[in-house]
């Protein structure tokens, strides 16, 4: 069994910043992939921003200059930094990772945190 628990989240003003981060805990042989992911109300799901076991990074065009993806594996843990935060912002972003199994021969189904809501508002 294994789990993502995010933390960080709150409410900002227009231009501020939050630093969102992701731990994983269980039983697993690595982690590939991390990410993060939002859901605005009224709407569908959308990346926000990707990160490979060996760092490499994908961003979501709307965050890219804003945010910054990281994640420190040997503490199983992924960040998002969000800089000059914007209303359109405001979303519950969820933590997502594609885990290895324990046995390490196979890659298990994508799992998601629970969310933590990010409120940009004035």
């Amino acid at each position: 069994q294994v789990q993502l628990v995010e933390s960080g989240g709150g409410l900002v003003q227009p231009g501020g910043s939050l630093r969102l981060s992701c731990a994983a805990s269980g039983s697993f042989f690595s982690i590939n992939a991390m990410g993060w992911y939002r859901q605005a109300p009224g709407k569908q799901r959308e990346l926000v921003a990707t990160i490979t076991h060996g760092g490499s990074t994908n961003y979501a065009d709307s965050v890219k200059g804003r945010f910054t993806i990281s994640r420190d594996n040997a503490k199983n843990t992924v960040y998002l930094q969000m800089n000059s935060l914007k209303p359109e912002d405001t979303a519950v972003y969820y933590c997502n990772a594609r885990f290895v199994h324990s046995s390490g021969t196979f890659v298990l189904a994508p799992y998601w945190g629970q969310g933590t809501q990010v409120t940009v508002s004035s």
